[in-house]
C-alpha cells in the first residue's frame, strides 16, 4: 500500500496506517510551532485513532525538549521514537528528551528504522487491547 509524504517547510512526514515518520530539514530548530503543525496532521489523518510518531533523524537538528510537554496531552499520539546512526543524537535522545515526555515506556531510541517501526507497531497493539 502506497502511502502519502507530505512536504513541509521544515522537514517531511511519511504517512502509514498507524504512525508517521518524520525527517526534519538539516539545521533547524524542531520547536513548540513546528510540533504543533505535526500534531494536527496527526489530529486530522489518525481521527482519533490511536497513532505513533517516529523520529527519523537522518540530518543534524536542534530539538526544543518542552516539544515532548506538548505532545503528550494528545491522547491518541501512544508512542514516540527516535531513529538515529548518531550516538550522541541517540544519547541525547534517550537522557534528555525522553525525561520531558511523560510516559518514558512509550519513547525509545533506536539506530535503525525497521527496529523502530516494529516496536511502535507491537506498542500500538498494546494499547489497543487494554
Amino acid at each position: 500500500m502506497n502511502y502519502p509524504t507530505i512536504e513541509l517547510d521544515f522537514g517531511s512526514i511519511s504517512i502509514h496506517e498507524d504512525f508517521m515518520i518524520a525527517k526534519m530539514n538539516e539545521g533547524i530548530l524542531f520547536d513548540i510551532s513546528k510540533n504543533e503543525t505535526l500534531l494536527e496532521i496527526g489530529t486530522e489523518v489518525f481521527q482519533g485513532k490511536p497513532y505513533a510518531y517516529i523520529s527519523h533523524r537522518v540530518n543534524s537538528y536542534a530539538v526544543d525538549p518542552m516539544v515532548y510537554k506538548q505532545s503528550a496531552k494528545f491522547q491518541n499520539l501512544k508512542v514516540i521514537a527516535v531513529v538515529s546512526d548518531n550516538d550522541m543524537t541517540r544519547t541525547l535522545a534517550s537522557t534528555v528528551e525522553k525525561e520531558f515526555y511523560i510516559d518514558a515506556n512509550s519513547f525509545r531510541v533506536f539506530a535503525e528504522l525497521e527496529d523502530a517501526t516494529s516496536w511502535v507497531q507491537e506498542k500500538l497493539s498494546l494499547s489497543v487491547t487494554e
